[in-house]
């Protein structure tokens, strides 16, 4: 029997290895629940075992399919399809997902559409009322007249 990990490096995040094998699995930034479990069924592993106890054999086949073939899965688990610029289903780990959203918040900019304009001044972008919240500066507070 093979010694228990107690941290375990899959796609540059290390991931503690008490977890079980789908909690754990979150823990790299895009892979949420439902990632992590099709991950799982895909590779047919046992969820609830703890990712420690997993071999060397399995931990390296996770980390190839997590790194390398994630994208076989399904395009509805994916968490970018039909990106703009390759036109292709992908789905983005750790600092990709970061830098993939700074690319997009700059391109809506240079648009010049309404979200892009709302983001280049730091105005709410989703709908959200500015009349009482989200507001910077000096503060603006009731004033009470006298009598």
């Amino acid at each position: 029997m093979s010694e228990f990990k107690h941290i375990v490096r899959i796609a540059d995040t290390d991931l503690d290895g008490k977890k079980s094998v789908m909690f754990a699995l979150t823990g790299i930034k895009g892979i949420g629940l439902r990632m992590a479990r099709c991950i799982v069924n895909n590779l047919g592993f046992d969820a609830r075992k703890k990712l420690g106890e997993l071999s060397d054999e399995e931990i390296e086949m996770l980390r190839k399919f997590v790194e390398e073939e994630i994208e076989s899965l399904p395009s509805w688990v994916l968490n970018r399809r039909k990106d703009p610029y390759t036109g292709k289903d992908l789905h983005l780990l750790s600092k990709d997902v970061d830098f993939a959203k700074m690319v997009d918040i700059e391109m809506m900019i240079r648009m010049k559409c309404y979200r892009g304009s709302r983001h280049a001044k730091g105005k709410k972008v989703r709908g959200q009322r500015t009349r009482s919240t989200g507001r910077s500066g000096r503060t603006v507070g009731v004033v009470r007249r006298k009598k």
